[in-house]
């Protein structure tokens, strides 16, 4: 007999395709250990020093601060605002999803741009609001596009700078002019989960210096990439003190565990493990900027820890041949990318292996 709730439930709910996350670990066809370079996860974890403090300074029978009241205060002098300003969450995902929110309901829109975080319009459904999807140019973000999205109904704007998963990214002048133009009764997100990989480059934005001057604007970042905390899920949103309040009602007690509140406050402090990282990533940028020209690939790098393959073929044979290999990259068929792979930028090491399973995949491909 059919349990038959789908009645109960909002048809936007029902329609709702679920997130389909990269392979978890397994072992590939020889027995070995996969090779995953999926998630754009910072492969070389984190550092040592928030290793230690998860064995030292858990106490895992007791509830975190539900205020995250030392991390906020780190976070505020590292980024020059008040801790008032701060909403944390498992992850930026939650803070992305506490901002609609506080904004979406029924018979309000949420933009987006084509090829941008696939989350983004299943959070703005999730909320309650109706995802208008922008047109994209270049496979990036479009300003004349995302302005002719909005109406007198778009409460949200989502923007990924740098954007997963095409790696490609606004320059200041383009994200001033889009914030300048938007009307006043919407607030723009900017997800800066991959800021650190570009935070050197000299027309890159550095959204939160922007908050003062625009008020409606909220700034996401996360631990899951560059400080190699993925597994702990911790994120935060910086924002105007007001729109910070209202994303504190809606967020839940205890939201960010103890673990994720202490390893995060040590890791924001190891600044010279972000800057190895960065480096690092710069090195294997270069790696397969090199790889792909001889192997005769369009690739898009350089906009975060991950390399976009345009195979100009389709991909699902590459990456079936890949993972039998042993090497997980993502497939971005759900993307509208069906001859695209993301593919995350490892340790030198790691990225060899990869582009070695590559050649021998597309050899046999063709």
């Amino acid at each position: 007999m059919a349990f038959g709730l789908s009645h109960l439930v909002p048809q936007e709910l029902r329609e709702l395709e679920p997130y389909r996350p990269g392979l978890a670990a397994a072992q590939g066809a020889s027995g070995g250990q996969l090779l995953r370079l999926a998630a754009n996860e910072n492969t070389q974890g984190p550092a040592a020093a928030v290793r230690q403090v998860l064995t030292d300074a858990v106490e895992l029978s007791r509830y975190p601060d539900g205020n995250g009241t030392a991390l906020k205060q780190a976070l505020a002098e590292h980024h020059g605002v008040v801790p008032e300003q701060l909403t944390l969450g498992a992850g930026s995902n939650e803070v992305l999803l506490l901002v609609a929110q506080v904004l979406m309901r029924p018979g309000l829109e949420g933009v987006h741009a084509r090829y941008s975080f696939i989350v983004y319009p299943s959070i703005i459904r999730i909320a309650g609001g109706t995802p208008v999807q922008a047109e994209a140019v270049d496979r990036g973000h479009d300003v004349d596009a995302l302005l002719a999205a909005v109406t007198p109904r778009t409460r949200l704007l989502y923007i990924a700078n740098p954007n997963n998963p095409t790696g490609t990214w606004l320059r200041t002048a383009q994200l001033r002019q889009l914030l300048e133009a938007l009307p006043g009764h919407m607030v723009t997100v900017v997800d800066e989960a991959y800021f650190e990989y570009l935070q050197d480059e000299p027309d890159y934005p550095d959204c939160i210096r922007w908050i003062e001057q625009f008020p409606r604007l909220v700034v996401t970042r996360t631990f899951s990439k560059v400080y190699g905390l993925a597994a702990l899920r911790i994120g935060y949103a910086v924002s105007h003190v007001e729109l910070a309040e209202l994303m504190n009602r809606v967020r839940q007690p205890f939201n960010v565990s103890q673990p994720a509140l202490a390893a995060a406050q040590v890791a924001l402090a190891e600044q010279a493990h972000v800057a190895h990282s960065v480096r690092t990533n710069h090195a294997g940028t270069a790696q397969w900027r090199k790889a792909a020209a001889r192997l005769g690939i369009a690739a898009t790098c350089g906009g975060g820890n991950f390399v976009l393959l345009d195979l100009q073929r389709p991909a699902q044979p590459v990456h079936a041949a890949l993972l039998v290999a042993g090497v997980v990259v993502r497939p971005l068929q759900e993307y509208g990318l069906p001859e695209c792979l993301r593919v995350t930028i490892g340790t030198a090491r790691e990225n060899a292996q990869c582009i070695a399973a590559l050649e021998q995949a597309l050899s046999r491909d063709r």
